[in-house]
């Protein structure tokens, strides 16, 4: 019965950590839009989830009268924290990036190839056994994604470098990839023994290096032009980072890489619902049928039989 709910518990967090991560568009749109560019809006993302996790970390070290080792991770750990973290500002840069050549919600579709390319690292590299039924629910979500993405765009012509679409296509894949590694390399290091806490907060500061270097060396440093979209850093800080992160950690310690990265399929979904309710988007028949399948096969990891 404890194992069971142990389960349980981890599909709860791997689903709200895909439903966290999808509101990325919805906070980064409107940056873009008041003048902002993707490396200064992930700067910002960064450090702010940074300072909100560390103040919940003091908080929580000083609830337990134990400060001193609210931080104190392993030292033969940090080489792999360094690596996730650049693995996971990588992946947030190339995401970020793509919003510049494709809209918003075709990109959180297309990133959902990640949970095939964590079932096709597991297998070969790790020859994890890959059930029928698994196979049966990334296709259902795979179709469901497909569904949920707009018809009509511009089409993907590799005899043409210049197209926008293409170029954000291939910046999306290798946000997936990124990402897909990233969740492997959680389950699979030392990481994994490590507090969700300690260890998302020293990859965000291992990833923010990253941001600190671009902006220092070629790409210009922007802040928002309204005070009010000082909100939109901070809810990027805190949703799609602080708490997708940890909640992501604490799945993958639960049910592995695979079954956490299966729940990604609600990001898009997410981010589809989000769209409706603050930009205005509609929602028809086709997407309506995207997101149903999406759901199904959700539901089908969590009732799988062991």
């Amino acid at each position: 019965m404890k194992y069971e709910v142990k389960n349980y518990s981890g599909y709860v967090f791997a689903a709200l950590a895909a439903a966290s991560y999808g509101t990325n568009p919805i906070f980064a749109k409107p940056l873009y839009a008041d003048g902002m560019n993707p490396d200064s809006v992930l700067l910002f993302r960064y450090a702010f989830g940074i300072a909100l996790l560390g103040l919940l970390m003091i908080w929580n070290g000083w609830r337990r009268h134990n400060l001193k080792t609210a931080f104190r991770v392993n030292r033969h750990s940090l080489p792999q924290l360094v690596i996730l973290g650049i693995l996971m500002a990588l992946s947030s840069l190339t995401l970020f990036l793509s919003y510049n050549y494709m809209p918003v919600g075709i990109a959180s579709t297309l990133l959902f190839t990640y949970p095939i390319l964590v079932a096709v690292i597991m297998t070969l590299i790790y020859h994890e056994r890959m059930s029928w039924l698994v196979v049966v629910c990334l296709l259902l979500a795979c179709t469901g994604i497909g569904l949920l993405c707009e018809q009509g765009e511009t089409p993907l012509n590799p005899s043409n470098p210049s197209n926008p679409f293409l170029i954000g296509a291939l910046l999306v894949f290798l946000s997936s990839l990124s990402y897909a590694i990233y969740l492997v390399g959680l389950n699979k290091t030392r990481v994994r023994t490590i507090a969700s806490m300690p260890a998302t907060f020293y990859v965000l500061c291992f990833g923010l290096l990253l941001f600190v270097w671009r902006v220092g060396m070629n790409s210009p440093f922007t802040l928002p032009e309204q005070g009010l979209m000082w909100l939109n850093l901070v809810a990027l800080g805190l949703l799609p980072t602080v708490v997708s992160l940890i909640f992501t950690a604490m799945a993958i310690q639960r049910i592995g890489s695979t079954q956490t990265a299966l729940f990604g399929a609600l990001e898009p979904v997410t981010a589809v619902v989000l769209g409706i309710i603050f930009l205005g988007e509609s929602l028809n028949l086709r997407e309506l049928v995207g997101m149903a399948l999406i759901f199904v096969s959700v539901t089908l990891v969590v009732n799988r039989r062991k």
